[in-house]
């Protein structure tokens, strides 16, 4: 990176940062079901999780994400020359995502990315500035409704699979099934460790294209494969720390979760994952696998399902995106007056 000016480094180097506090809040995600249900042990489950993660560089060649972070959530034009933006946008995403991460909360990281770049673009040029609809699914109005869309998918998927499965199994001894689910949760878990990495990663390596290419050292079309190896080695570097009071409310506090409710929950978060990062959606990990572990407990029965935990993370949901904007807003207007 020789002849970079050294902010621009220091906000790559930021940026990677953020992809670590990504990879440890959402290691919940990719392995808090394989934990609750003790088919791996906390430490095995961030290693498996881990190297999915990173594998995902390879199997999936996609990087319709990357594209829409980079160019399909606002006007790239306005950070031309703009050496503060993107660093604005990454310090007040770290902000929230590190509190949320503090306080166990499973908030959607990528979505306070999303946020951090919003605000800075307000204060700089306004609403017209933000990218509503544009073509092949990208824009804020397509992000904005699979926000919704996406726990519900999880939910509806999980759901039908748990019914499905338990239907199928209903003349098995319970040991039998619970043996036999226990093996296909490491498919399942490793299947949506994938999901995570590809969709995920993505997001930071868009963010770093976004920064290059406004200052003249990318092409944000064409980027350099550094990037992305770089993000998806610090992601997976992330969930081998993981996030371990995160993985509690997700793994524990929910739903009672057994093998089989484990793998529903998993696949069901898995198969919306590669249908979102294949549409170039930057969909939420957490929302999916949050809606898919409710998915789980509601087919056994509502009550199943420990309400105020939901009302809780929905609150934290809710939250994030217009705290994000608020505070990268206000760390991008601090650092713009005092460098006038």
């Amino acid at each position: 990176m020789g002849g970079i000016e050294p902010i621009i480094i220091i906000t790559v180097i930021l940026a990677l940062v953020f992809d670590f506090i990504n990879g440890a809040n959402d290691a919940a995600n990719s392995i808090s079901t394989i934990v609750a249900t003790r088919v791996l042990s906390p430490v095995k489950a961030v290693i498996w999780a881990a190297f999915f993660n990173f594998a995902a560089l390879w199997i999936f060649q996609s990087t319709e994400v990357s594209k829409t972070m980079s160019k399909g959530v606002i006007d790239s034009s306005v950070v031309d020359g703009d050496t503060f933006f993107v660093l604005s946008a990454l310090i007040g995403a770290i902000i929230w995502g590190w509190l949320c991460t503090k306080l166990g909360m499973p908030i959607s990281i990528s979505h306070t990315l999303i946020g951090g770049l919003i605000g800075p673009a307000l204060v700089k040029a306004g609403p017209g500035a933000l990218l509503w609809i544009e073509p092949d699914h990208k824009g804020l109005a397509w992000i904005g409704l699979f926000i919704f869309l996406a726990p519900i998918i999880g939910l509806l998927v999980a759901y039908i699979l748990q019914i499905i499965t338990l239907w199928v199994f209903r003349n098995f001894k319970p040991r039998k099934v619970d043996g036999f689910f226990q093996f296909m949760q490491l498919v399942s878990s490793a299947a949506f460790s994938l999901g995570h990495g590809s969709n995920d990663a993505q997001k930071t390596a868009g963010i770093i294209i976004l920064l290059l290419a406004a200052n003249g050292h990318a092409d944000i079309d064409n980027p350099q494969q550094w990037i992305f190896y770089a993000c998806y080695i610090v992601i997976g570097l992330g969930t081998l720390i993981g996030g371990w009071k995160v993985v509690k409310t997700m793994g524990h506090n929910l739903t009672p979760l057994k093998p089989m409710g484990g793998f529903c929950a998993e696949t069901a978060g898995a198969i919306t994952l590669f249908g979102t990062a294949a549409m170039g959606i930057p969909a939420s990990t957490t929302h999916t696998i949050t809606g898919a572990i409710m998915g789980v407990g509601a087919a056994k029965r509502v009550s199943a399902v420990r309400w105020q935990v939901v009302t809780k993370i929905m609150w934290a949901w809710i939250l994030t995106i217009p705290a994000s904007i608020v505070m990268s807003g206000l760390v991008y207007w601090i650092i713009s007056s005092f460098s006038k």
